[in-house]
C-alpha cells in the first residue's frame, strides 16, 4: 500500500472515531436530561407540595389532579402524550398552523374560502395528530419499561425496602416515561396520598393496558393482602408476554400495513408525476362536473379502504 492509501484509511478511522464518540457523549447527555427531567423541576420548586402542584400543572391538570374544563377525550390525550402543557406556548403553535394551512391551502387552490378548510386542518386536525403519535409513541415506551420497573420494586422489596422507598427508586433511576410516572407517584405518597390512590392516577395518567394491570394487582394486594412480591413477579412476566404477544401480531399484520400505504399513496404519487410531467394534461377536464364528483368519490373510497384494512389488523390485548 502506499502513503496516500495509509493515510486516507488513518484518516476514515480518526474521523469515524470522533463521530463515535460525539454520538455517545450526544446520546449520555439525553440519557441524563431524561432521568433527571423531574429532578430538575424539583430544583425549582421548595418542598413536596409546590413539586406535586408544579408537576401535575406540567401534565395538563388541576392542582388537584384532576382534568380541567376541557373537552375529556382531549384533556385524555394531553395527559397521555406527556408533553409539558403550557396553554400560551400551545396557542402560539396551533395559530401558527392555522395561519400556516389557511396560507398554503389558499394558495394551492387559488381558492379564499379554501382557507377556512385549512385553517382547520393546521390548527385542529394537526395538533391532535401530533398528540395522538405522541401519545402512541409514549405508550410503547411504557409497555416495554413497565416490567424492568416492575423488577425494580420487586428486588427493592426483597432487600427489604418499603413500597414507598421502592416506588421512589424507580423514579429516580429509570429514563421517561416510566421514571417520572412512578416518580410523581412518589411525591404524591409523600404527599399524603395512599399507595392505591397513587397507583390508581398513574393509570388515569398513561391510559395503557399494562398500567392498569399493575393497578389491578395494587388494588387487590390492599384490600385481600397477599405476597405483594410473588404478585409483581406474576405481573411483569404477564406484561412482558402481552408484548411478546403484541410484537407477533404487528409482524403477523406487517402485510396488510404494507398494503394500505402502498394501495393509499399510490393514485397521489401518480397524479403528482403526472402534474410534474405534463402539467396541462388534466387541464381540459379538470373543471368537469364528472370528474370533480370522481375523484371527490375515489377519495371517500380511499379512505373507506384504510377504515377497513385498519379495522382489520387493529388487534388489542
Amino acid at each position: 500500500m502506499d502513503a496516500n492509501a495509509v493515510f486516507l484509511v488513518l484518516v476514515f478511522a480518526a474521523v469515524f472515531a470522533a463521530a463515535q464518540a460525539l454520538i455517545g457523549l450526544l446520546s449520555t447527555a439525553a440519557q441524563k436530561r431524561l432521568v433527571n427531567r423531574r429532578l430538575k423541576v424539583a430544583e425549582k420548586v421548595d418542598g413536596i407540595s409546590a413539586l406535586v402542584v408544579e408537576l401535575r400543572k406540567q401534565r395538563g391538570l388541576s392542582a388537584t389532579g384532576e382534568r380541567s374544563g376541557r373537552l375529556r377525550w382531549l384533556s385524555d390525550l394531553i395527559v397521555a402524550s406527556g408533553l409539558p402543557y403550557d396553554p400560551r406556548k400551545w396557542t402560539t403553535y396551533v395559530l401558527g398552523a392555522a395561519v400556516i394551512g389557511a396560507g398554503g391551502l389558499a394558495v394551492m387552490t387559488r381558492n379564499p374560502l379554501a382557507a377556512i378548510a385549512g385553517a382547520l386542518i393546521g390548527g385542529v386536525g394537526v395538533p391532535i395528530l401530533v398528540l395522538k403519535f405522541m401519545a402512541g409513541r409514549r405508550a410503547n415506551a411504557l409497555g416495554f419499561q413497565l416490567p424492568q420497573a416492575l423488577e425494580i420494586i420487586v428486588r427493592s422489596l426483597e432487600a427489604g425496602h418499603p413500597v414507598p422507598t421502592a416506588i421512589a427508586l424507580v423514579g429516580r433511576e429509570m429514563s421517561d416515561p416510566v421514571g417520572s410516572e412512578f416518580g410523581m407517584a412518589a411525591d404524591e405518597i409523600a404527599y399524603g396520598a395512599t399507595l392505591e390512590q397513587a397507583v390508581e392516577r398513574i393509570a388515569e395518567r398513561c391510559q395503557h393496558p399494562d398500567v392498569d394491570l399493575f393497578a389491578a394487582t395494587i388494588r387487590l394486594q390492599e384490600r385481600t393482602g397477599g405476597n405483594l412480591t410473588g404478585l409483581l413477579k406474576l405481573n411483569a412476566s404477564t406484561i412482558r408476554e402481552r408484548h411478546k404477544m403484541r410484537l407477533k401480531i404487528k409482524a403477523a399484520s406487517s402485510e396488510g400495513r404494507a398494503s394500505a400505504m402502498i394501495l393509499t399513496s399510490a393514485p397521489f404519487l401518480a397524479v403528482g408525476a403526472i402534474m410534474l410531467i405534463s402539467p396541462k394534461f388534466y387541464g381540459d377536464v379538470i373543471n368537469e362536473p364528472a370528474v370533480k364528483w370522481g375523484l371527490i368519490g375515489t377519495f371517500i373510497w380511499i379512505v373507506i379502504g384504510n377504515l377497513v384494512m385498519r379495522r382489520m389488523i387493529d388487534m388489542r390485548l
